[in-house]
């Protein structure tokens, strides 16, 4: 990710502003805010701005009158009883805002998170930037042959490059093409003074899904980490996990006492239905189930299985 001379200029002029506040804060967030920090090829996450600390869902679920009238340990706890009993309100009064940079196919399934306030690039006004995605090598894989939208083996070889080479050809003579519609250079120079060009709305539609977008995304502390528990899962798509996968640090440093309780009962917990529930009494009470003798899918069988670390 190469920021321009101007960009990472005004990045570093923004972080030298320091501002008294009688908010609280979280220093280690305080640390990485406007701070560009690289995702994929040419992606980057940016915290902009943010609101509330692990006090604020502590002073929300008591209804106090301010911080740090209990001790830290007394204050995990709740966090803690708040997660494991899904009492998701006090996490909806912290808030978070982001600058982020990423591919277009990726932005497309992002905003599938409708639960966030999104303001982006404008391709209408301005003209998209020449960067687009290319995947490492060893994220070239073929199609799986169990899971309809995920990944298979790795290509090798000569077919791996030719993969390579049709992307970068196909993206390289779309932005050629996009600059001559528009007759426009990336800066905004005149090709043709002969030639009108074609409106920038028009233009861009032509571009392939792996240009890069960006955005500004505010959300809320409770859906961002429903956004992370399913983007950071290790079945997410690669290219939108490594956004989640950093935003988990983001999220360490902004509530480490929340990040804690969410690590333990989203991330590394587990849940089962009834019928589950029920199957593993019987494995504990020393009963041999089947899947046959479940009640429960050969999916769900598995998904069990795997949950409890024993054999399908």
């Amino acid at each position: 990710m190469a920021l321009s001379t101007t960009q990472a200029a005004e990045i570093s002029a923004q972080r030298d502003i320091t501002t008294p506040t009688r908010r609280d804060v979280a220093p280690a967030l305080e640390e990485m805010l406007y701070k560009a920090f690289p995702v994929l090829d040419h992606g980057f996450i940016r915290v902009i701005d943010y609101m509330g600390t692990d006090s604020a869902i502590v002073q929300a679920a008591r209804v106090s009158y301010g911080k740090g009238t209990r001790k830290v340990n007394e204050d995990a706890g709740l966090i803690n009883y708040l997660m494991r009993h899904r009492h998701t309100t006090p996490f909806e009064m912290c808030e978070i805002k982001f600058h982020i940079k990423l591919p277009i196919f990726i932005a497309r399934q992002w905003i599938r998170h409708r639960t966030a306030n999104v303001n982006e690039y404008s391709g209408r006004y301005s003209i998209m930037d020449k960067e687009f995605y290319v995947p490492a090598p060893e994220q070239l894989a073929a199609q799986s042959q169990s899971n309809r939208q995920g990944r298979g083996n790795t290509l090798e070889g000569e077919e791996a490059q030719r993969v390579l080479e049709l992307l970068q050809q196909d993206a390289t003579q779309a932005y050629g093409h996009y600059e001559e519609m528009l007759n426009e250079d990336v800066v905004g120079n005149v090709i043709d003074e002969n030639k009108t060009g074609l409106a920038r709305e028009l233009a861009r539609m032509n571009l392939t899904l792996n240009y890069y977008t960006q955005w500004y995304w505010k959300i809320d502390l409770q859906n961002l980490m429903h956004f992370l528990s399913l983007r950071a899962d290790s079945h997410a798509q690669y290219e939108i996990r490594v956004y989640a996968e950093l935003m988990l640090d983001m999220l360490k440093a902004w509530v480490p006492l929340t990040h804690a309780a969410f690590m333990d009962y989203r991330v590394g917990g587990a849940s089962i239905s009834s019928k589950g529930l029920g199957i593993v009494k019987r494995l504990i009470a020393g009963e041999n189930v089947s899947q046959e003798q479940s009640g429960l899918s050969k999916g769900e069988w598995r998904e069990l299985m795997i949950t409890l670390g024993r054999e399908a």
